[in-house]
């Protein structure tokens, strides 16, 4: 019996040097992450790991308190490698690690830590689709914005950038859609004109192709946004093709209440006093040619006013 108390006696004393040198291994790894924080937060990553590993395998009561500062600090030494990556616009290493910094993070319980590392991704997200609108690459832009605004789904600034991005890869239907939400959130202002002008273009495709009350329709949404003077000029134009002579009339009109020093200004009063006097509307034709006194239509308009 005596020799049995004797065998254990040893191997608890084996145990108990085992785990001191594993207390002291862990210590001197610690130490050593602690140091290379300075020089390559990756080096020290794998020295706090190193010493996590050996604190776990202590029975020493000063252990369970360094297992506890392994766990805080490996998360944040996560989360300040995804910063660097970050700065130095390596996007999509820094998506991973802020990945493995949330996750990490909440296994070991540290909430505050998952919590930043989970809010930084949706901005690393606006920064790589910024980053690829400069270098065109507008699908992957696109795909960008997409997981920001699931992310953030009251972030206007990023359906705004989803709106310019798509409308740069001819989705003109899904970027008016994003532009649309992104007015909603605040951003009323630029995403107001990049409607508007996207119907503007909508519109005068429509014109060209001969599709004039569907033309008509999406220049008139485009002034829904914002009013322009080319818009009403098409408008008119449309209504002109379509027979509706009145009100080509009074959308030639705001064209030049939009725009009075319009370039072409003297082409759209001959125009608006020619139409009226064609439909019979004397009062408009004789206002609008008296208009043109000292232009290059004033004869014409002189004859015809005479005529009238």
């Amino acid at each position: 019996m005596k020799k049995v108390s004797v065998v254990i006696a040893a191997f608890i004393a084996a145990a108990a040097v085992a785990s001191a040198q594993d207390y002291n291994a862990g210590i001197e790894a610690f130490n050593a992450g602690a140091t290379a924080l300075q020089t390559s937060k990756t080096e020290a990553l794998g020295s706090f790991r190193a010493a996590l590993t050996q604190f776990e395998a202590c029975e020493e009561e000063e252990a369970a308190e360094m297992v506890a500062k392994c766990k805080e600090i490996i998360p944040e030494t996560i989360l300040s490698i995804a910063k660097e990556q970050i700065n130095g616009s390596e996007y999509d290493n820094a998506l991973t690690t802020l990945a493995e910094a949330v996750a990490v993070a909440k296994e070991y319980g540290i909430e505050n830590t998952a919590t930043e590392a989970k809010e930084l991704i949706p901005n690393v997200y606006m920064r790589k689709g910024s980053t690829l609108i400069k270098e065109k690459n507008f699908a992957d832009a696109v795909a960008a914005f997409k997981e920001v605004v699931n992310l953030e789904p009251d972030n206007g600034q990023a359906f705004l950038l989803l709106g310019q991005a798509t409308l740069q890869t001819g989705d003109a239907d899904a970027a008016v859609e994003a532009l649309k939400k992104a007015s909603e959130l605040g951003q009323e202002a630029k995403a107001g004109k990049l409607i508007a002008n996207t119907y503007l273009k909508k519109g005068q495709a429509l014109l060209k192709a001969g599709k004039n009350a569907d033309a008509i329709a999406a220049l008139e949404e485009s002034n829904k946004y914002v009013e322009s003077a080319n818009a009403y000029k098409l408008i008119a134009s449309a209504l002109t093709k379509s027979g509706k002579t009145q009100d080509s009339i009074a959308a030639y009109k705001k064209y030049l209440e939009i725009s009075p020093n319009a370039k072409d200004a003297a082409d759209i009063i001959f125009t608006i006093a020619a139409t009226a006097q064609k439909a019979g509307d004397k009062a408009t034709a004789k206002e609008f040619y008296q208009k043109l006194e000292g232009s290059k239509y004033a004869a014409q308009a002189e004859a015809q006013l005479k005529t009238l």
